[in-house]
């Protein structure tokens, strides 16, 4: 049985209902705007805090499958940077050939020229011999000018049928006749190189009245009938008397990388 104050309350509650269904329409719609707007952020506070939990949720991953995805993005990584590596590469190369074949079309050989690639050398000589991929199946035959575009290179000693030996330049089984662009044209022999610098080589034989300065250019003088005349060996570094005075040995600064060598010319017969 209720007691006198929840009676009260209860009459309480049933009056204001009453009161409430009788207000105009207008007042009654006032009011529950405002109970709304009392209890709303209460809802829309409950709501974000579901929301929130939920990411959280969601965000949380199993350690092991962190792991894998680390992983994963470590390879990709890889990956991508191995791509640029041999896209940059390729860059290299297609430039490189281009050059190469822009000299070709200017160079006074151009229908005996054809492009060598190195694939072999030999430590066991100083590095003065390489292997290119041109054979006799290529035209290529022995004692024939090997050179880039910088300069000599050297001649082919040997030939198969898909690739051909080439002895370098300092060598001292590739003599070359060279001729010293100065006034008196002072001609001389490319012997040996040194052992450890295949940079410098030996130019033998010039005349004990010869005037060398450093800087001189030297060129192959077409005697021999090995090498064409006209084209680059390199510089002269210095010089010095030798054999009492009776000649003049001179070092020349090479003009091709000999130890750079990927791609060469062969000048066909």
């Amino acid at each position: 049985m209720l007691k006198r104050p929840q009676y009260i309350v209860l009459g309480l509650v049933v009056l204001l209902t009453l009161v409430v269904l009788n207000l105009p329409a207008q007042t009654a719609i006032r009011l529950k705007l405002a109970v709304g707007g009392l209890f709303l952020p209460l809802f829309g506070l409950a709501g974000a805090g579901q929301q929130t939990a939920a990411k959280a949720t969601d965000a949380i991953l199993p350690r092991a499958e962190l792991a894998r995805q680390n992983e994963s993005l470590r390879r990709e990584n890889q990956q991508l940077r191995l791509q640029a590596m041999q896209a940059e590469e390729t860059a290299r190369e297609n430039d490189r050939l281009r050059q190469l074949f822009q000299w070709q079309q200017q160079s006074r050989w151009k229908t005996r020229l054809k492009l060598a690639r190195v694939i072999l050398r030999d430590p066991a000589n100083w590095w003065r011999t390489v292997q290119i991929d041109l054979g006799s199946r290529d035209g290529v035959r022995t004692n024939v000018t090997v050179l880039t575009t910088d300069g000599l290179v050297g001649r082919v000693n040997s030939v198969s049928l898909t690739r051909s030996q080439v002895v370098l330049i300092g060598d001292p089984n590739c003599k070359v006749a060279a001729l010293v662009e100065n006034e008196t044209r002072d001609t001389g022999v490319i012997g040996a190189g040194g052992p450890f610098d295949n940079s410098l080589v030996e130019l033998s034989y010039l005349s004990r009245r010869t005037n060398l300065k450093p800087g001189q250019n030297v060129v192959t003088s077409g005697l021999g009938e090995i090498f064409p005349a006209g084209i680059p060996i390199g510089k002269i570094v210095d010089s010095r008397p030798v054999e009492y005075g009776l000649y003049t040995e001179a070092r020349v600064k090479l003009a091709a990388n000999l130890s750079g060598l990927e791609e060469v010319w062969v000048l066909l017969p």
